[in-house]
């Protein structure tokens, strides 16, 4: 039997503690604060990174080097037989192209699988994923599921402010300074590619309402087969706002009392440093085998 290893990143939001605990190899983000460089959960604590937002640093996202992956993937390569690395969507980071191009060098013993998943529908995924080795199911069984899977979730992130949109050059300053005076509230949408504009609101309150609304058209429409069968998951994600977060956990399961609520984690901090504190975030993914019970 293969010996295989899950691979993902921290834009999946599993921390190196967690990753250990599953059986995962993590690798940390890199990141730009005033010119130096910093990796998500390494060198760079989620507090730090928000201590550096407050104090309105300089501060960017990157990829891991070349180098860095083809390295990992050999380290990790000589106790494993194959591995499995589960990225960013390609929509919205290049490591997956990148990785793609490395993984060429190990004939075949490495695959990189763009299942466009992100934050806490990535790590959905690798749970499953993960489930899938312990299950004792091939390279190839693995990969056809994930593929397979890959279109049942979407998630739903509201802004608490349009300054880090402005920052990176996402909309104009006129808007942003606009957006800010009459408290507009940008609900952001992706399944997949990059994230785009699904709504706009005043409130979180009113956030939650449109979202949970989204959740029951998606539920009654494209997820009705997955819904009926009991595999869809609802999870929740903020950047640092948890006791919302947390108040919008409860306000789900009243809601969907009949899908499990799985996840209340951190957004990823490449997706915190283009939306800046105080975000809330939900998605609704597939989880056939209750992995994320692990």
């Amino acid at each position: 039997m293969s010996k295989i290893k899950i691979v993902t990143d921290s834009n999946s939001g599993i921390s190196q503690k967690e990753g250990k605990e599953l059986g995962v190899f993590v690798i940390p983000m890199p990141f730009y604060v005033n010119g130096k460089e910093y990796y998500e959960d390494i060198s760079l604590s989620y507090d730090q990174f928000f201590d550096f937002l407050a104090e309105d640093a300089d501060v960017s996202t990157s990829q891991p080097s070349v180098y860095y992956l083809e390295q990992t993937f050999t380290d990790l390569l000589k106790e494993n037989d194959e591995l499995i690395y589960i990225p960013m969507s390609s929509g919205l980071s290049g490591t997956c192209q990148s990785a793609t191009l490395i993984a060429e060098k190990f004939n075949n013993r490495v695959h990189v699988i763009d299942n466009q998943r992100i934050s806490i529908t990535q790590k959905t995924a690798v749970y499953e994923a993960v489930h899938l080795v312990n299950e004792n199911k091939t390279v190839e069984e693995i990969i056809k599921y994930l593929l397979d899977s890959k279109e049942i979730h979407s998630i739903y992130i509201c802004l608490d402010t349009l300054k880090y949109l402005k920052k990176g050059g996402r909309i104009t300053p006129a808007a942003a300074l606009l957006g800010n005076l009459f408290k507009i509230k940008p609900i952001l949408f992706s399944d997949g590619g990059a994230f785009e504009k699904f709504n706009t609101c005043r409130t979180f309150y009113k956030a939650k309402e449109i979202i949970m609304e989204q959740f029951e058209k998606e539920i009654n429409g494209k997820f009705k087969e997955y819904y009926e069968k009991n595999l869809l998951t609802i999870s929740v994600a903020h950047t640092a706002n948890e006791q919302e977060a947390l108040e919008f956990k409860k306000d789900l399961m009243a809601r969907f009392p009949n899908i499990r609520c799985v996840f209340v984690d951190s957004l990823s901090l490449s997706v915190s440093c283009h939306i800046g504190p105080k975000a809330l975030a939900a998605a609704i993914c597939i989880d056939s085998f209750e992995a994320t019970k692990l």
